[in-house]
């Protein structure tokens, strides 16, 4: 690899007003709503009861901290979390995120659970032509939208507006006192019988949706990359990539820019610190908690204590249940918005993993892989993805579950490394003044041994 250039330095830009910052935490948003909010976590409720939810609370705390760290490195220095890794690791840090994104999303869970859910809304009988068409729809839309974080954030936001409060109304409308009373000493780890951990649960199924409590896996970082586009602190001097074909070229940087600790400079920063913060706890946090939560209590209100329900059967049953003493249309318009969840999730997903690979090639050999080719990179990846996940439900891999579940297990070892690492790059990297407090470093100490913790148990139980 050859040497990466220093930081050019420049004046921190003035910090922009809350509501221009809002939209890259939609986008990580929606990179977990399909897989632990409306899959992982109220599968386990369904099965299990409200007394694992503290595990969503945690998860999603510990990834707040995560992310906010992932967002001070990008402010700070206009580059990715993955450039600055690759200035302390050279060639390790390409090839392991390279690996680690690849071999862990290549596995398409959750356009397998929208294609099924599709299917039942359809009246038609499953079939692996529905997922492979689905992927390849992803391809195309993200191929031809002129400006890829534009389409992304624009397609989640509408989404999310739309889908959580007719969730929210549907819990409403089922839950009773004892349920809400059941997920309140749940949130602290109270089941039925049971603390924190029923007896005969997966650890694999609960680490997985532990890692998706929030986006998961290396989709995390690719915040790095959402942040920059949006234009937030250092990043307004990085270009965006945009489609080949319908997008005008920018000019794309690899190595980034940073700032002299200046008074001003140090004012700028603060006041762009805390309203990153208030925009990512607003948006990520807050929604992604609430969402998770009202679609476990959902799934317990409606299917809890029928049978030990498989796959993601739980959330057509959840739709029966809703028809059955709703009407049909309501069922039918919860499964449409869980089947467009799903679908914007894969869609994020597809396009996340491209970033992170294709930046991560060019880190690995700039003089080969030139930095002006990223978008080509991006595109190579995003249509190798597709290829793969065709290929896999070509031999037959098609319980959505089950490739969920896989999927989750090995991003939550992927979250244990580089949690860990993007500690350690900012408390090393950078100016004393504008590293993390101890609260954070507690914080995201904490996410890194529970990760860790859980990953070899579940290898153990695996062996």
């Amino acid at each position: 690899m050859s040497k990466l250039a220093k930081l050019a330095k420049k004046d921190l830009p003035k910090p922009l007003p809350l509501k221009k910052l809002l939209g890259p935490s939609f986008i990580l948003l929606g990179l977990g709503l399909g897989s632990g909010e409306l899959i992982l976590w109220p599968y386990l409720a369904s099965n299990y009861g409200l007394g694992i939810m503290w595990g969503a609370l945690l998860g999603i705390t510990f990834q707040f901290f995560i992310n906010m760290e992932i967002e001070r490195y990008a402010l700070i220095t206009g580059e990715s979390i993955f450039v600055g890794l690759a200035r302390k690791l050279k060639k390790i840090s390409p090839l392991w995120f390279i690996l680690s994104t690849l071999i862990p999303w290549m596995w398409p869970g959750i356009i397998a659970s929208a294609a099924t859910l599709l299917a039942h809304v359809f009246g038609i009988n499953y079939s692996p032509i529905l997922p492979i068409g689905l992927l390849v729809l992803i391809g195309v839309v993200l191929t031809l939208g002129p400006v890829i974080y534009k389409t992304q954030e624009v397609f989640q936001r509408t989404l999310i507006m739309i889908g959580v409060p007719f969730i929210l109304a549907l819990v409403f409308l089922f839950a009773k006192t004892p349920d809400w009373q059941n997920l309140a000493v749940g949130l602290i780890g109270k089941g039925n019988g049971f603390w924190f951990l029923p007896a005969g649960i997966s650890l694999a199924t609960f680490l997985g949706a532990f890692a998706y409590a929030g986006a998961g896996g290396n989709l995390n970082l690719a915040q790095s990359y959402y942040i920059k586009e949006k234009g937030y602190g250092m990043g307004k001097f990085s270009g965006r990539i945009t489609s080949i074909f319908t997008g005008k070229k920018e000019k794309i940087t690899l190595e980034g820019t940073t700032f002299d600790c200046t008074p001003e400079n140090l004012k700028r920063f603060k006041l762009w610190w805390k309203r990153i913060n208030i925009e990512h706890g607003l948006v990520f946090w807050a929604t992604g908690a609430i969402t998770m939560i009202i679609l476990s209590l959902l799934a317990y209100t409606t299917v809890f204590g029928t049978s030990m329900l498989q796959g993601v059967g739980f959330v057509i049953n959840e739709a029966q249940v809703i028809a059955g003493e709703t009407f049909a249309a309501l069922g039918t318009a919860f499964l449409l918005i869980a089947s467009a969840m799903l679908f914007s999730t894969q869609f994020s997903v597809i396009d996340a993993t491209s970033r992170i690979m294709s930046e991560n090639l060019v880190i690995l050999s700039p003089k080969r892989f030139k930095i002006e080719k990223l978008p080509t990179f991006f595109y190579l990846f995003l249509w190798l993805q597709i290829i793969a996940g065709v290929i896999i439900f070509s031999l037959g891999f098609t319980q959505p579950l089950m490739l969920v579940i896989i999927g989750a297990t090995l991003n939550a070892i992927a979250m244990f490394v580089y949690t860990g690492l993007v500690l350690w790059l900012n408390l090393t990297n950078l100016d004393k003044r504008l590293r993390p407090t101890l609260i954070r470093i507690f914080f995201v100490s904490a996410a890194f041994i529970f990760y860790g913790v859980f990953s070899f148990f579940t290898i153990l139980q695996t062996i």
